[in-house]
């Protein structure tokens, strides 16, 4: 009889538990929510978007799988509500595509979710050093622009951002503002192989020209001051709607780009339903040399998408109480 007390006992704590764990189940802001995000091709972003899925998925939403999709279209995507989120919006890197899909009545960016990119022009230090070269307007000479030369062209070979990149437009404009094209190539493809034949090159003691940002695996191999380093621009020289913007940096470089920070945009009439979403938006945020480590990781071979859940998963058992208290703060935003 005792033994079947106690049975009964243990029965009715695991129903109580079972009814209050799908009570808070049922709780969750995001119950029965189908949520999309999208990234672009660059590999590199999964970090950033893996750890928002892992955050709206602890507040209930139903995540379906990361797609796909180059920036200009992933805006227009998340604008028209085809798509959720992207988590990687450079601001004001990329504005133009942000203002053609509609803008601040389609979207909404709030929050820092990681701040102060840098991105420009790099050489090797070594050709910097010998050939005392400085600014990106030096490679008008032919006979420096030639050092860069990859091809028997005569001219330097740029590897620049990819098609449909942000960076794309500011270098075709550049390199016809700063009178470039008579000695300068810009060569553009898959940037990710590109940037491995550049280190292959650097490696072999060759000169090397490219563009490159923060945060990239590329800062931790070839380090800016140390085998590398930014050439400055003549002026500040910006297309569309960033036409006008002086990018002299707070220690008075110019690099030609503007500090950037990166946003989750997200449609808006989502977030105008989803408030716990719309708070999670605002305040997740990462430090760009978190993000680094973690794409450094990729670059040095743990770069299957297990290898990327499980870097996720590191950092958010290394940082809880801040995972944590993102939750709290879109959970009370749900109450509101």
């Amino acid at each position: 009889m005792h033994i079947c007390n106690i049975a009964r006992t243990l029965l009715a704590t695991s129903l109580l538990s079972l009814g209050l764990a799908s009570h808070a189940a049922a709780d969750l802001p995001g119950k029965g929510v189908k949520v999309l995000p999208l990234q672009s091709s660059l590999a590199e972003e999964a970090f950033q978007t893996l750890l928002v899925t892992r955050a709206l998925k602890k507040l209930g939403y139903d995540v379906l799988p990361i797609k796909e999709v180059e920036y200009p279209l992933a805006h227009m995507a998340v604008a028209s509500g085809d798509a959720t989120f992207i988590a990687n919006h450079w601001n004001p890197h990329h504005s133009e595509f942000y203002k053609s899909a509609g803008g601040d009545a389609k979207m909404t960016r709030k929050g820092v979710y990681s701040a102060g990119a840098t991105q420009g022009y790099m050489i090797d230090k070594k050709t910097a050093d010998e050939y005392k070269i400085t600014h990106l307007s030096q490679l008008t000479d032919p006979k420096l622009a030639k050092l860069f030369d990859t091809n028997g062209d005569g001219k330097a070979d740029l590897v620049g951002a990819s098609a449909g990149w942000g960076g794309e437009a500011v270098i075709e404009h550049q390199l016809t503002t700063f009178k470039l094209r008579d000695t300068v190539s810009y060569v553009q493809g898959n940037y990710p192989a590109l940037i491995a034949d550049t280190v292959s090159r650097f490696k072999q003691g060759k000169p090397v020209l490219y563009y490159a940002w923060t945060p990239y695996w590329l800062s931790n191999v070839l380090r800016p001051g140390q085998e590398v380093v930014w050439l400055e621009v003549p002026f500040s020289a910006m297309p569309g709607v960033q036409a006008g913007a002086d990018t002299k940096l707070a220690n008075g470089k110019n690099y030609g780009f503007p500090l950037n920070n990166e946003y989750i945009v997200a449609n808006k009439a989502f977030v105008e339903k989803n408030p716990a979403a719309g708070k999670l938006f605002e305040v997740m945020a990462v430090p760009l040399g978190d993000i680094s480590t973690q794409n450094r990781l990729m670059h040095d071979g743990q770069n299957r998408q297990q290898d990327i859940e499980r870097h996720t998963d590191s950092w958010i058992k290394a940082h809880q109480k801040i995972f944590d208290g993102w939750i709290a703060q879109a959970m009370a935003a749900a109450k509101q």
